[in-house]
């Protein structure tokens, strides 16, 4: 399958690297052609890999991966084009986070709206998957850096979207009972929220190499 991955930083590259290493071609799309993280990537990434701008990057994905800063989200997807969204899976990696001068985390938007929201606003024929924002890059494609069974989540408003979402993270190792579905894409408003909140228990831990999980009595 081809993937557009949107974003160029440490988040794009992990997931554009374990894509590659599963058969997947991958365009790793950024502002201009010349984006030495992104053209030193596709460089190591062989055959499977190429780059390119937001634009290119969107043409040549059939799945859409959104991995910029959640503040800028919507700005690079209005430069990949709403053409080359329509129809798609854009899988919404991005959180909002803004820090203070003294270093304190917050999110904007937050509470009563969320970047995936405002995706699925803007690009109302995009079918925006919220997943993959509430752990560190390395755990998103490798979840036995965690022991035991922990969780992520999906949300979205097209239901046969998040299960192809859910089919491709049981690629990366996740079993499908680890995937908890919040239903539509206002649950992306929760997922988000978490951000700050890991980011204070990475300092808890000194590492990245946790995860949240959750067990129902029922």
């Amino acid at each position: 399958m081809r993937f557009g991955i949107i974003g160029t930083g440490a988040v794009g590259r992990t997931l554009a690297d374990k894509l590659v290493t599963l058969g997947h071609e991958v365009a790793m799309g950024s502002r201009t052609k010349d984006n030495s993280a992104a053209t030193a990537w596709a460089d190591q990434a062989g055959p499977h890999g190429r780059s390119g701008t937001f634009a290119e990057a969107a043409a040549f994905g059939e799945i859409l991966v959104n991995a910029t800063a959640g503040t800028v989200s919507l700005k690079a997807l209005r430069a990949a084009g709403a053409e080359h969204l329509a129809g798609k899976i854009l899988i919404d990696v991005s959180n909002p986070l803004v820090f203070s001068p003294e270093g304190e985390a917050s999110l904007d938007p937050v509470n009563t709206d969320s970047v995936a929201e405002q995706i699925q606003r803007e690009f109302p024929d995009a079918r925006v998957v919220k997943a993959l924002n509430t752990l560190s890059a390395p755990v998103m494609v490798d979840p036995a850096r965690v022991p035991g069974e922990h969780n992520l989540f999906v949300a979205g408003n097209d239901a046969e979207a998040k299960a192809e979402v859910a089919a491709l993270l049981e690629q990366f190792g996740w079993p499908s009972g680890a995937v908890l579905d919040l239903g539509d894409v206002k649950g992306a408003r929760g997922m988000e929220m978490l951000m700050p909140f890991w980011l204070r228990m990475m300092g808890h831990f000194g590492s990245t190499d946790f995860n949240y999980a959750f067990r129902s009595a029922g």
